[in-house]
This record gives C-alpha cells, structure tokens and sequence, in this order.
C-alpha cells in the first residue's frame, strides 16, 4: 500500500540552520543609519549659523579617520576592516556638530584626537570603551580650551554681515581680527540664563531676547529630533533612553518653574534650547556606554536628563549635556547589574 506525503504545512517562522542564530544587522549598517539622521541637524545648523559646521565635520572626519587608522596599525590590528563600522565618522560627526561654527581647525584636531585615543582605542576600541568618545573630546576641549569653546557665532538672520565661505575658512584655518570676531560671536541662549541666574537677577526681563535668539537654536533641535525620531523608527536605538531624558529633564524643569519663575527657565526653553535632542538621540543611547537592561534605561536617561537641569541651572558651564552623560556612563554598569530582570525559573 503506498504511502502519500502530505503537504509540508506552511513556516510561519523563519528557519536558520542548527546552531546558529539569525543574523543582525551589521554594525557598519546602523552606524551608517546613524550618520543619516544627523543630516536634518546638520542642515539646519548650516542655513541659522552659516557653512562652518560643514568645514568642522569635514576636518574632524579627516583627523578621526587617521588617527584610528594609526592607533589599529599600532596595535596590530588591520585598520581597513574596522574603518568600514563606520563608527568613527559617527565619533568625528557628533563631536563636529556639538563645536561652535567659528572654531579653529587645531582645536578640532585636539578634540578628535583625545575622542579617538582617549576615549576609545586606550579601553581596546570598539566595543570597549565605558565613555561615549564624542563627549571625551568635548568634555577635554570645553575643559582646557574654554575661550575658543565659547566662541559661538550668532544666527545669521541676527547679523547685519553674516559670514561668508571664505570668511568661514579664513576664521577656522588661519583666523579672523578680534574685531571682526567679536562681531560675528554672540552669547548663546544659555549663557545669558545662565550669566543672570549666576549674578542673582531673573531672566523675566530677556525673556524677549531670549526667544529671538533660542529660534534658530529650536530649529536646530527640531532638526535632531526629527533624524531621533527615524533611529526610533529604524530601530537603531531604543526608545526608552531618549523618552526617559527628555521626560526627566521636563519634570526637573517644571518642577522648579513652577516653585520659582523668575530665576527658572520654562521648560519647553530646556527641552529646545543647546544640545538637548543631540544628546537625547545620539549621543546618550551610544549602545556600548549606555545601560543595557530596560530598567536601568530608563534610570540612566533619567538621571541624565536631571544632570542636564542641573548642570544648566547651578553649576559652571551652560549646558551639561557632556558631562551628564559622561556621569551615567560610570554608572551604566551598575545600574544594569542591579535591574537585571529574573530569569523565568530561577529566583531573583
């Protein structure tokens, strides 16, 4: 009597062979996700403050390219494969952004030098490193060289003479008079809250050259919002950490509004206002320094966005998205190995 088969009855999910494990995306692909979503940032910084920001990424891809070619061939390492994750040009891109327009090109260099050797290659590069390596270089620049970080360039339609190409490679290459420098930078936002708040007088009477001055700073934030919202989409970064800064900047905010109006900033000023999306988006969910267990997410995004108020509202420099990220950095590996969650079957 024959035997009839019957029809294999249809996958409903995908099959891999024994012992292996569906593949991810690889790390040069969403590196690459990364550096597409800061181009609606990087456009809008360019049409409110003029085309250094693109010399800046330029010059700072160049140097961050040689120096992890350099640092890889030192120790050995083949440096054309570990070039191509991309996750260089993402260090060179954020610490270009996150600089004033008018810097000059050795500060650049120094910045992506210290991001690169200091905060990556010394921990053993990719992978291992505790500190977000954009925020490093920053954080070294800001320390060391407070001056030329200070030199912000104003919105170009506050300008009776804005910079022109030319002017800008001059100021970033071989720099500009101090008369000319002087007139072209102007205070941002958060210094001048942060200048009041520090001499004890509110910030209700320039609540008007506040907002003429925050707007090109709120299209620059909607800008990084907006590539944030296509790494939610893509599923590059998870959504628990930019949701938990911006909600804990938000409440630390409110909070001390509401209690004190005349020497508290609204918070929808902090929520747009210096480098709140960059932070929230790209640079506190960097997967490697970042917590990694749901909770612990939420925890650190938390603390950052409070660290973010803090720093803005009490301590020494206008806005701490840098060094509140670089503190939950050392406390990401704690957070996570005190929110592990429980294994099904096995005791907390």
């Amino acid at each position: 009597m024959a035997v009839t088969e019957s029809a294999d009855p249809p996958r409903q999910f995908p099959l891999t062979p024994p012992g292996r494990l569906p593949q991810s995306r690889p790390v040069g692909a969403l590196m690459g996700d990364v550096c597409l979503a800061l181009i609606p940032g990087i456009l809008a910084l360019v049409w409110h403050f003029g085309p250094g920001v693109l010399l800046q990424c330029g010059i700072a891809t160049l140097a961050a390219l040689l120096a992890e070619a350099g640092a890889l061939a030192l120790r050995g390492r083949p440096p054309a494969r570990a070039l191509r994750d991309h996750s260089a040009l993402v260090t060179a891109l954020l610490l270009g952004v996150s600089l004033p327009g008018l810097a000059p090109d050795w500060l650049i260099v120094v910045g992506v030098l210290c991001a690169i050797l200091l905060g990556k290659q010394i921990y053993g590069g990719l992978g291992q490193n505790p500190f977000n390596p954009a925020m490093v270089g920053y954080a070294v620049l800001l320390i060391a060289f407070p001056r030329e970080m200070t030199r912000w360039p104003a919105p170009t339609d506050l300008l009776t003479q804005p910079a022109s190409l030319p002017e800008t490679w001059q100021a970033v290459f071989s720099g500009l008079s101090p008369e000319r420098l002087d007139a072209l930078a102007r205070a941002t936002p958060l210094d001048v809250t942060h200048t009041r708040l520090a001499r004890g007088l509110t910030i209700e009477a320039a609540h008007a050259d506040l907002l003429a001055a925050s707007r090109s700073g709120v299209w620059v934030n909607l800008g990084f919002l907006l590539g944030g919202l296509w790494l939610l989409r893509r599923k590059v970064v998870d959504w628990r950490i930019p949701a938990a800064v911006l909600f804990g900047l938000f409440v630390s905010s409110l909070t001390f509004f509401l209690a004190d109006p005349e020497h508290h900033a609204t918070p929808l000023f902090h929520l747009l206002s210096g480098a709140t999306m960059l932070a929230a988006f790209f640079i506190a969910t960097d997967p490697v320094s970042a917590a990694t267990t749901p909770l612990g997410r939420w925890l650190y995004g938390l603390g950052i966005g409070w660290l973010i108020f803090a720093i803005r509202a009490w301590g020494s420099y206008p806005d701490g998205a840098a060094f509140a990220v670089l503190l939950m950095n050392v406390a990401a590996p704690t957070l996570d190995r005190y929110t592990q969650p429980r294994v099904y079957g096995h005791p907390r």
